[in-house]
C-alpha cells in the first residue's frame, strides 16, 4: 500500500501507555468493585465459519513463494518481480483461465508490458534560491528544501514570483476557491500541506491529490508546499527528507513520453521552516499568523501575493525499465452479461532491497519481502481464481484477475491498466481491490473502503454476512485509505470500487498497529510474522463472495445519486437512490 499521511491518532496510540501510567499514578486502585471489567474473550479462528473450498495451505504456499528472499522484494523492473509475474501467469494458466494481456500475432499474452521512465537525481547542486526584501538566500536540496525531479525536463532552472494560495483548493461543490482574486499565471504558488480540519476525509483526500491540477488550471508553473503546525508534528522535516534521493517513476505512453497529468507545472518542491520564513519576508501576513489561523478548526487562510521570488534548480537523468501487469479472465456464462467485466485486483510489486548503511552489521537483512504487502493480496486473488475456475456454475459477468505492477511507485500499474484496459473501459462495471490484508488474527469484521459511495455498500454487507462477518466504519479516516490503493485508479475512470481490509474488531486494532509500526515497508514483513493462514483462506472467501455478487447481480454496481465521487468521475452514469 502507498504510505499514509502519518496520523495523529497513531501517535496518540503509541503514547497511550504513558498516558495510562500517568492516570494510574494519579488515581489509586481501591477495591475490586472499581476494577474495570475484563475485555471480552477473543473469537478463535477455529470458531469462525469457513467454506472448505478455500485452502489455507494454498494461500500459505503462494505467499511463501512470492515473499521468498530469492525474489529480493519484487521491486518494479527487477528480476525478482519478473519471476513473480511469471509465477502468477503460470498459476492462471494451470487453472484454465483466459490470458488478457498484450495482443501479439492475433493472440493475447498473460502479461501487459508497461514501460516506465525511472528518473534519478544527478550529483550536482540543487535547491531553491529565494530573493526578496531581506536579500537572497539559498536552501540546498535534502537540507532545507526537497526539489522534485521532472521526468520530461532533465535540467530544471525555473524562476518566478511567489504567491501564497492557502491550501491550494478549488471545488465548487464544497464551496472552496483558494485562488479567488489571485493572479498566479506564470508564477510559483506556495501552499499549506494537507487539508483543514472539518472537511470530510475522502473528499479532502481528493483535494490534496489534486493540488497540482488546481495550480495548473490557474496558470501556475510551479508548486512549493510548506508545513502547518499540525503537519510538521505528524511528519517532521528530518523524516520528510529521508527519501530525498529516491528515484521517481512514470509510465510511458504511446507517444514515447513519460506520462504527466500536470505538464505545465514544471517543478514541485517542499521547504523547511527556515526556507518558508524567507519566502514570507515582508509579506502582508507573517508565516506565524498564517499557521495560527490554519490551526483553528475549519479555518482556511486566504491567499496573497508574496514579496519574494524563487529560483528552483536541479538536474536528473532518466532510463527506461519495463515491468508487466498480469491479466487473466474467466469468461461470463450469461450471454447477455458476459460482455461486462468485474475486476479483482491486487498489486504484485513491493519495495525491493533497502540500501546498505555504513554502520550495517555484516550479513544484515535488507530485503523487504512484502509478505502481507502485498504477497498476501495476490495469494488471495489466486485463491479466488482457483475456486471460481473449479466451479461448474461460472459467474454471469466476466471476471478479470489483475496482478498489477508499480503500486509502490504511485499506483502506476493500475493507473496504466485503467487508462489502457484490455477490454473497453465502459464495460468494466466494478472493481474489488486487495492490498495488505493484516492476517495475524481472526477477523470478525471488515472495512469496505469506497463501498459507501455506491450500491457496493449494501452488496458487500450482504455478501459477507453468512460468514458472521460485519462491515465496520472506517476506523482511521484521517489516513485517507480510500485514495491510497489501486482501486482509486478505477474510481477515477468512473468505475465503482471497493477495497476490503480486515477490521479492528477481535484484536484487529492491536494487530494493525503492531504491523504498521514494526513491519510495514520494513524487512520484518516476511514469513516470520505470526500469520494466521486460516484467516487468509477466509479473507479469500470474503473477497470471492463480493466479486461473485458483483458478477451475478441483475444490475451492475451503481454510484449513489448525489455522491461526491460518482458525480465527479461518472457524471453521466446511471445512479441509484441512497439506501439502495
Amino acid at each position: 500500500m502507498q504510505p499514509p499521511f502519518r496520523t495523529l491518532s497513531l501517535m496518540i496510540w503509541r503514547r497511550f501507555p504513558l498516558l495510562l501510567l500517568a492516570c494510574l499514578s494519579t488515581f489509586p486502585i481501591a477495591a475490586s468493585a472499581q476494577t474495570a471489567p475484563a475485555p471480552p474473550a477473543l473469537v478463535a479462528e477455529k470458531d469462525m465459519p469457513a467454506d472448505p473450498r478455500f485452502s489455507a495451505d494454498r494461500v500459505k504456499a503462494d505467499v511463501a513463494f512470492l515473499a521468498d528472499d530469492l525474489l529480493e522484494g519484487r521491486d518494479t523492473g527487477s528480476i525478482g518481480y519478473e519471476i513473480a509475474a511469471r509465477y502468477v501467469a503460470q498459476r492462471f494458466a494451470s487453472l484454465g483461465l483466459t490470458p488478457l494481456g498484450d495482443r501479439k500475432d492475433g493472440k493475447s499474452d498473460w502479461l501487459q508490458r508497461v514501460t516506465f521512465q525511472k528518473t534519478e537525481r544527478l550529483d550536482v547542486p540543487s535547491g531553491i534560491a529565494v530573493t526578496g526584501p531581506a536579500g537572497s538566500a539559498s536552501f540546498a536540496h535534502a537540507v532545507d528544501s526537497f526539489v522534485g525531479v521532472s521526468a520530461n525536463e532533465p535540467r530544471l532552472d525555473v524562476s518566478a514570483p511567489l504567491v501564497f494560495v492557502g491550501y491550494g483548493f478549488k471545488n465548487d461543490r464544497l464551496g472552496i476557491d483558494d485562488y479567488k482574486g489571485l493572479d498566479v499565471k506564470g508564477k510559483i504558488v506556495v501552499m499549506l500541506r494537507g487539508f483543514p480540519e472539518g472537511l470530510p476525509s475522502e473528499p479532502a483526500a481528493y483535494l490534496v491529490n489534486s493540488k497540482y491540477k488546481f495550480a495548473q488550471a490557474h496558470g501556475a508553473i510551479g508548486v512549493i508546499q510548506i508545513d502547518t503546525d499540525q503537519s510538521a508534528k505528524m511528519r517532521p522535516w528530518e523524516r520528510r527528507i529521508s527519501s530525498a534521493f529516491q528515484p521517481s517513476f512514470s509510465w510511458v505512453g504511446p507517444d514515447g513520453r513519460a506520462f504527466d497529468e500536470t505538464p505545465n507545472i514544471r517543478v514541485g518542491a517542499s521547504v523547511s521552516d527556515k526556507a518558508a520564513q524567507a519566502m514570507f519576508a515582508g509579506a502582508a501576513r507573517s508565516l506565524a499568523q498564517v499557521r495560527k489561523e490554519a490551526g483553528r478548526k475549519g479555518a482556511r487562510p486566504t491567499g496573497f501575493a508574496l514579496k519574494t521570488s524563487a529560483r528552483i534548480f536541479g538536474e536528473s537523468k532518466s532510463s527506461r525499465v519495463t515491468s508487466p501487469n498480469v491479466v487473466a479472465m474467466i469468461p461470463g456464462s450469461d450471454p447477455a452479461l458476459a460482455g461486462e467485466y468485474v475486476i479483482l485486483s491486487g498489486h504484485l510489486d513491493h519495495i525491493g532491497v533497502s540500501p546498505a548503511k555504513p554502520d550495517d552489521a555484516p550479513g544484515k537483512d535488507r530485503i523487504n519481502n512484502g509478505a502481507l504487502d502485498n504477497a498476501a493480496g495476490v495469494a488471495t486473488l489466486m485463491e479466488v481464481a482457483h475456486v471460481m475456475a473449479n466451479e461448474q456454475n461460472k459467474p454471469r459477468r466476466s471476471v478479470i484477475f489483475l496482478a498489477s505492477t508499480a503500486e509502490e511507485k504511485g499506483l502506476l500499474g493500475a493507473d496504466y491498466y485503467a487508462r489502457h484496459p484490455t477490454v473497453p473501459i465502459e464495460k468494466i462495471v466494478g472493481n474489488v481491490d486487495l492490498d495488505m490484508p493484516v492476517l495475524t488474527y481472526s477477523f470478525v469484521d471488515v472495512t469496505a473502503y469506497g463501498a459507501d459511495h455506491s450500491t457496493l455498500g449494501a452488496l458487500t454487507a450482504q455478501a459477507v454476512a453468512p460468514m458472521k462477518v460485519t462491515v465496520a466504519p472506517d476506523p482511521i479516516p484521517e489516513e485517507t485509505v480510500f485514495v491510497r490503493s489501486d482501486h482509486y485508479m478505477f474510481v477515477q475512470q468512473g468505475v465503482p470500487a471497493v477495497f476490503l481490509a480486515t477490521g479492528f474488531g477481535n484484536g484487529g486494532e492491536a494487530a494493525y498497529r503492531r504491523y504498521d509500526g514494526d513491519n510495514y515497508h520494513q524487512v520484518g514483513d516476511d514469513m516470520n510474522q505470526p500469520i494466521d493462514w486460516r484467516a487468509g483462506a477466509r479473507f479469500a472467501e470474503a473477497n470471492y463472495r463480493i466479486t461473485r455478487a458483483m458478477a451475478d447481480g441483475d444490475t451492475p454496481p451503481l454510484w449513489l445519486k448525489g455522491d461526491f465521487f460518482g458525480d465527479l468521475f461518472a457524471p453521466k452514469a446511471k445512479k441509484a437512490e441512497p439506501g439502495k
